[in-house]
């Protein structure tokens, strides 16, 4: 079963993170080209709009902008398509960072803006692949020890995680994560395409339906395997509430892939 809310990842034309609109050191502390706030933020736009059509849908992974947020976020009504939002630890909607009070204060401001604010873990499927998504990564962080660990996808189990938050310059993909961030990407958001791609290439890669019949046919395997005399009522009834799991995760990935959207794509 999926462990986070639920996404169609199916749905997503670009991905993206960490442009941190309007703060003002940012250039300094992640080693941008920038000589001016107003530069940075200008050819931010100017690279997101050459991207993304105003039809694209676009995910955003958190840390939008900065510094006086009416002005930082209002900025950004500028960038071009429907912009879904993952919360990071320096956006005003962030449970990681912000009350529940100040929560319901911004977010107006990022609604009238154009964002469409998602659960800081979102997880589902792309071409039948299982995904998560997330301002934060397994594991790494800008800084020395990992912060905000209890808002963080709870450990990597080999599904594949799209994250931002390091600002690491030199890569996306980095065994199960790839970096979405700008600094790492020509700060411009990345075709969907590229992350397909990489999916695809991960060894041992499963898509949803792959998985689920694999790990049913295990339970049944473990059932066939232990002599009846020993299947006492206590295991028989943990062995079919398991075997009901997997069959209902089976049955679901099954509706995914034979859905009408699915088949149009």
């Amino acid at each position: 079963m999926l462990d986070y809310p639920t996404f169609d990842f199916d749905q997503v034309d670009f991905v993206t993170s960490d442009t941190h609109f309007s703060h003002a050191r940012i250039s300094e502390l992640a080693g941008r080209p920038y000589s001016t706030v107003e530069e940075m933020n200008d050819d931010l736009v100017r690279r997101w709009n050459d991207t993304a059509s105003p039809s694209s849908v676009v995910l955003h992974l958190g840390d939008v902008a900065l510094g006086p947020i009416e002005e930082s976020i209002a900025l950004t009504a500028r960038l071009n398509g429907r912009r879904l939002l993952v919360p990071g630890n320096h956006d005003r909607v962030s449970p990681a960072t912000q009350s529940k009070r100040a929560i319901e204060r911004f977010l107006p401001k990022y609604e009238a803006a154009g964002w469409e604010i998602l659960p800081e873990v979102i997880e589902g499927t792309r071409r039948g692949y299982r995904i998560i998504a997330s301002h934060y990564p397994y594991a790494g962080d800008s800084q020395e020890q990992d912060r905000h660990t209890s808002h963080r996808p709870r450990w990597d189990d080999g599904i594949p995680l799209l994250h931002g938050h390091t600002h690491a310059r030199d890569y996306g993909p980095n065994g199960h994560q790839f970096h979405v961030g700008v600094d790492a990407h020509d700060f411009a958001p990345i075709p969907f395409s590229v992350i397909d791609a990489w999916i695809r290439s991960l060894p041992g890669i499963e898509t949803r339906l792959q998985t689920a019949v694999r790990e049913a046919r295990e339970v049944i395997a473990d059932l066939d395997d232990t002599p009846p005399s020993n299947m006492d009522l206590m295991f028989f009834m943990q062995a079919y509430d398991e075997l009901h799991m997997h069959l209902e995760e089976l049955l679901e990935a099954l509706r995914s892939q034979t859905s009408p959207e699915r088949r149009s794509s």
